[in-house]
Formats: C-alpha cells, sequence, structure tokens
C-alpha cells in the first residue's frame, strides 16, 4: 500500500508542474508545442496546435518496435528524430517544447536532442 501511494504523490507533483509549465508556454499552427509523455516503458510525443486545439502529428517508441534499438534511452531519440521527420514533412520547422513536468535528463533529455538532431528548432 506505501508503495501505491508514493507513485500517487509523484504523479500529483508531476502533474503540478506539468501545469506550471502550460501556463507560460503556447502552440501554434506555425509553432507548435511539442509535448513528450513518459511512461515506465514507452515514451510518446504530439506536435500540438493550442489555438485549435488539435493534435497535428505524433509519434511513439510503438512505431518503432520492428526496428532493434537497445534501450528505453536510445529509443527515445529514435522517437525524437521520427517526430522531427514527421514535422518538417509538414514544413514545421519549430516548435515550443513542452516536456510534460518531467526532469529535463534521461530519456527526455534524449528526445529532445534527436528532434534537434532531426531538424526541428526549439
Amino acid at each position: 500500500m506505501q508503495a501505491a501511494m508514493k507513485t500517487k504523490v509523484k504523479n500529483e507533483k508531476r502533474i503540478r508542474r506539468h501545469k506550471r509549465v502550460r501556463a507560460k508556454i503556447f502552440g501554434t499552427a506555425v509553432r507548435p508545442r511539442l509535448c513528450v509523455f513518459r511512461s515506465g516503458k514507452h515514451i510518446y510525443a504530439q506536435l500540438i496546435d493550442d489555438i485549435k486545439g488539435k493534435t497535428l502529428d505524433s509519434a511513439s517508441d510503438l512505431e518503432l518496435k520492428k526496428t532493434k534499438i537497445k534501450g528505453r534511452v536510445a529509443s527515445s531519440n529514435e522517437v525524437g528524430k521520427l517526430i522531427a521527420k514527421k514535422a518538417l514533412e509538414k514544413k514545421i520547422e519549430k516548435a515550443v517544447f513542452d516536456r510534460g513536468g518531467y526532469r529535463y535528463h534521461g530519456r527526455v533529455k534524449s528526445f529532445a536532442e534527436g528532434a534537434r538532431e532531426g531538424g526541428l528548432k526549439f
């Protein structure tokens, strides 16, 4: 029971941090918000236009399951490159990075570096 409470508190704190971040950043069609979510096993990313409230594109490591990438940090980097490739196909070159309340290290940092390597600017 103690572990379940600890997990719940950690997630509530992350959501509070995310709300603080979201109060300051805003995505448009020209410069969408690049939102990242990480679970225990996977990482997901979306390009969001906050004016229309629409997701322009998304990517996750579930799309990369066919490739032989070992490790969650390495797959996060590949997801960053994938979302950058999809964004460039839609002629989106700049984005606002939303780390989702997570600390900027590990998988989130690897994802951001992969997106930059793929050609996105933020």
